[in-house]
């Protein structure tokens, strides 16, 4: 085995056994988890004037182990028969979504070295650090079935959100006409009307914007009653598609010749 592909392995997701990649799996892990702390407790206004340095310091050490992991992950990628190809395997592997999430992850520090960032886009770019969290999606196998499971009914979330769009465009268009003259300013376009459509839709109602005649409050309350089953359709097809994943997932675990759990079976 040649150094590549070893370092391959090891930060790869570890497998059974794979004492060293285990340890820099939880190594990084950790690394992730203590980040995103950091930047939560960093919004709160005493601890960051209190800690702000120790946060900064830890930041930089963060941000460097994240940019030695991403040199490496681009440079052993090649070990990989996708991503074989010196150049062409390497800039592949870097838009991967996991390696795109790497970057984001470490861009924003760097972003700050090198330019002056307006103060309005400086709170934004320091957010993007939260996107540390997506990175044990690597290691973590529920998130990758969370993935796959999404990648695979993927067809039928584009027909739900199709409909959901649809019936939302048709109820903002009907309220707007039907409220629009007894509430000017509240219902004033079919894009202002939308608001009221997707917080009635998704029955989250804060009641800043309500139907007043009675033809409204008669459609609002249709809408109401169908926004519920709308949205309890993508739940519908992702809980099939987690179903499936398990079952898949189990039969893997079983002896093709006798259906026993292979971990049991002796």
């Amino acid at each position: 085995m040649t150094a590549k592909t070893h370092l391959y392995a090891i930060l790869e997701k570890a497998e059974e056994g794979d004492r060293l990649s285990r340890i820099v799996d939880l190594f990084i892990i950790t690394l992730i988890v203590l980040n995103v702390t950091m930047v939560i407790l960093e919004t709160i206004e005493g601890i960051n004037e209190t800690y702000g340095k120790f946060i900064e310091l830890f930041e930089t050490i963060c941000v460097l182990i994240f940019t030695v992991e991403y040199m490496l992950r681009i440079w052993c990628c090649t070990a990989d028969t996708k991503f074989a190809r010196p150049l062409t395997g390497r800039l592949a592997f870097m838009l991967t979504p996991l390696a795109l999430i790497d970057f984001i992850a470490i861009f924003p520090y760097y972003i700050f070295l090198l330019v002056t960032i307006p103060p309005d886009y400086t709170l934004p770019l320091r957010l993007l650090r939260l996107f540390r969290l997506l990175k044990v999606g690597r290691y973590s196998h529920s998130m990758q079935m969370f993935g796959r499971v999404i990648w695979q009914k993927r067809r039928e979330l584009y027909i739900v959100a199709f409909a959901l769009t649809l019936l939302l465009v048709i109820v903002s268009s009907l309220m707007y006409f039907v409220e629009h003259h007894a509430q000017p300013e509240a219902f004033s376009s079919i894009p202002t009307t939308m608001w009221w459509g997707i917080v009635t839709l998704t029955t989250v109602g804060y009641g800043d914007v309500f139907p007043i005649t009675p033809l409204g409050k008669f459609f609002g309350a249709l809408i109401a009653v169908l926004g519920v089953g709308m949205f309890a359709l993508p739940a519908g097809i992702l809980s099939s598609g987690f179903v499936e994943a398990m079952q898949e997932s189990h039969r893997g675990d079983k002896c093709p010749h006798c259906g026993k759990d292979i971990h049991n079976h002796g």
